[in-house]
């Protein structure tokens, strides 16, 4: 199998090359760019670019789409129905499965950082979680589109980490993990699990009262904050919004 990487500078978010083998058809996994270093292998291996294939909307999963679609515009653009972007062409089956740079690629709906967010199971093997879940990390459900906290850690719990502890993690930002590693080493996984007790320091998050539960990793090396407000209700927010004591 042919999987490369690309990561933005700007956002950190990668964009991936996915192909069973040269001289084929192959796929990309978002558009966020920068593609020109994919798009330079795709020629170098001979291979037909037939999809781009989006786990969601976000500007940075999606800025350099149009210049995929210059260099292959007939490439199908394929997204849950509600991550539709300029550029799409079709709807990703959800809870599916398609036929795609000569692999089967499973979809899996895992709702929580936007709602119709999908990981992406290529060849039972390699998963693309999007912004659900990153190497020591969690996604939020404070951007655009996001649905809520109960549905994030059920996505990450009883959808993502319900896999093969082998299956390779392709997050949509940095560094590639495993379910395994995941299992073991992620804090928010750990109180999840049971494993680690849940933290109870009062704290201000975006501005309001609430209860420390966890402050956690995030993937570009600062913080996200796991906050109950005073109403009982879990919310994972940006550990830049939280203040101590």
């Amino acid at each position: 199998m042919i999987l490369e990487r690309s990561m933005a500078d700007q956002w950190l978010s990668n964009t991936y090359l996915v192909a069973a083998a040269p001289g084929g058809d192959a796929f990309l996994v978002d558009a966020g760019g920068p593609v020109a270093p994919l798009l330079e292998r795709i020629e170098t291996e001979g291979l037909t670019l037939t999809h781009v294939l989006l786990t969601h909307h976000h500007h940075d999963h999606v800025a350099e789409l149009g210049e995929v679609l210059e260099r292959w515009p007939d490439a199908q653009v394929l997204a849950h129905p509600e991550e539709r972007v300029p550029g799409t062409t079709g709807d990703l089956p959800v809870d599916g499965e398609l036929e795609a740079g000569g692999l089967t690629v499973r979809t899996l709906h895992t709702p929580g950082h936007t709602a119709g967010m999908l990981a992406l199971l290529v060849d039972g093997t390699e998963l693309f979680t999007g912004d659900t879940l990153f190497k020591n990390s969690v996604g939020g459900v404070r951007a655009p589109g996001s649905t809520s906290y109960a549905d994030l850690k059920h996505s990450v719990m009883d959808v993502l980490l319900a896999l093969p502890p082998e299956t390779r993690i392709h997050p949509g930002h940095t560094d590639p993990t495993t379910v395994g590693e995941e299992l073991e080493t992620n804090a928010f996984v750990r109180v999840w699990r049971g494993v680690d007790p849940e933290g109870s320091e009062p704290c201000t998050a975006l501005g309001e009262p609430a209860t420390l539960v966890l402050l956690g990793d995030d993937y570009d090396g600062g913080h996200k904050a796991w906050v109950r407000w005073a109403d009982g209700a879990d919310d994972i927010v940006p550990g830049s919004q939280v203040q101590r004591g």
